[in-house]
């Protein structure tokens, strides 16, 4: 009598989940920030670039390595372990506040920058584009599975990839000047773009993302060890190469303004490929934005969804009716206003300042989290684990008490 063959691993390398952080912190709003960066300080702040991919890396691992050791989300493993504490409400209120209606903010970005870099190569306007925009993204949220999201989300973050690092290296950068970048310096006012590249990059409703979709890519994985390392091979991969894109665009930057000593202002930003690529420098630039605008449009209402039902304590899976309310209330919201061209400026300072209150609160109950062997077993933090975590706090929680700060001031 033959025996039924065990189930089969999945394979150990190569991308996954992790690609959709990529697809998050790398949108119009990094790129943004990347080229002002390059325009204003060439290389200068690559250092702050590097220590926000290590932070990301190590936040992104703890909380996937939880999402699949429990086989539950961040926001429910939260809820219940925070279940009878004071903090735990409060946590529940700022998650919701910071997540949900911060990434309903956030979304008009998303959908006006990929507008913007269509405007730009076509004679339709940002309004109708949005419109467009914004349907695709909530057409593509409403695919039977999760793992063909993931597809058409790989593919597109890879697509951006490739528009951008390509791109970079056509306009040969001064290598010797990129390198000494990551040498630690900061420049006469510096200080806020430091911030904004580091707050850019490592941002919270990442960790809900991963989580969630870590949890549901290796739901049926037999062996957790196996498990536990495909997931931080792909964590490592898909961050080191949203990191590498955003210096790829700081790198453009960098040798188009700074270097040549021209000004830089937003509505130049599609024309910093045009030095190497002629009149076709628009098109490529626009094909990426466009990538990154329409990746960041369907991540955002996905990390709204998974962190608001996790708190609240409803199914947290992408065909659950109110998992699916909620991902579509934030693509409403943010076509919108990016159709209507307004911007919801009080949501997004209220954003601003509720993210800068929960990424310290969130990476330090995380930390917690993590050494707590009688919910992790032996996939606990170990003593190197906990040192980088303590590191990581401490810079997240200097960065969201300035954070706070200036929008207070």
């Amino acid at each position: 009598m033959s025996k039924t063959a065990p189930p089969r691993s999945k394979r150990k390398w190569g991308f996954g989940p992790g690609l959709l952080v990529a697809a998050a912190f790398v949108g119009p709003g990094t790129i943004a920030t990347a080229s002002a960066s390059g325009a204003g300080y060439g290389y200068a702040l690559l250092w702050a670039l590097l220590f926000s991919v290590v932070a990301t890396m190590a936040l992104q691992e703890m909380s996937v390595r939880q999402a699949i050791v429990t086989g539950k989300g961040l926001a429910t493993t939260l809820r219940e372990a925070l279940a009878g504490r004071w903090l735990g409400r409060g946590a529940i209120v700022l998650v919701i506040a910071a997540i949900g209606l911060g990434n309903a903010a956030y979304e008009s970005g998303n959908i006006a920058g990929a507008a913007l870099a269509l405007e730009s190569i076509s004679a339709i306007n940002t309004s109708t584009w949005a419109l467009f925009i914004g349907g695709a993204s909530a057409a593509l949220l409403f695919l039977p599975a999760y793992r063909q999201l993931e597809r058409v989300l790989i593919a597109l973050v890879l697509l951006m990839s490739a528009v951008f690092v390509a791109s970079a290296l056509l306009l040969s950068p001064d290598w010797s000047s990129l390198i000494q970048g990551f040498r630690p310096q900061l420049p006469e006012a510096s200080l806020t773009m430091v911030i904004a590249l580091i707050g850019t990059t490592v941002v919270p409703y990442n960790l809900f993302l991963q989580a969630n979709a870590a949890r549901e890519h290796w739901a049926d994985e037999p062996d957790r060890v196996q498990a536990l390392s495909s997931a931080r091979i792909d964590t490592a991969l898909s961050v080191s190469l949203g990191g590498l894109v955003t210096l790829a665009i700081v790198s453009a930057a960098a040798m188009t303004f700074f270097a040549q000593g021209l000004a830089f202002a937003p509505e130049k930003i599609t024309t910093q490929l045009e030095p190497v690529l002629g009149p076709a420098g628009r098109y490529v630039f626009a094909a990426g934005l466009c990538a990154a605008g329409l990746t960041s449009a369907i991540t955002a209402p996905l990390a709204a969804a998974y962190a608001v039902c996790g708190a609240l304590g409803l199914p947290d899976t992408l065909r659950g009716t109110a998992f699916r309310l909620i991902a579509l209330s934030v693509v409403l919201t943010g076509t919108v206003f990016a159709a209507t061209g307004a911007r919801p400026l009080s949501l997004i300072v209220f954003a601003q300042a509720a993210n800068g209150l929960l990424l310290p609160i969130i990476a330090i109950v995380l930390l917690w989290l993590m050494n707590r062997r009688e919910l992790l077993g032996d996939a606990a933090n170990s003593w190197r684990s906990n040192l980088l975590g303590v590191l990581v706090v401490g810079v997240t929680v200097g960065l969201g008490a300035n954070k706070l700060l200036g929008l207070l001031s």
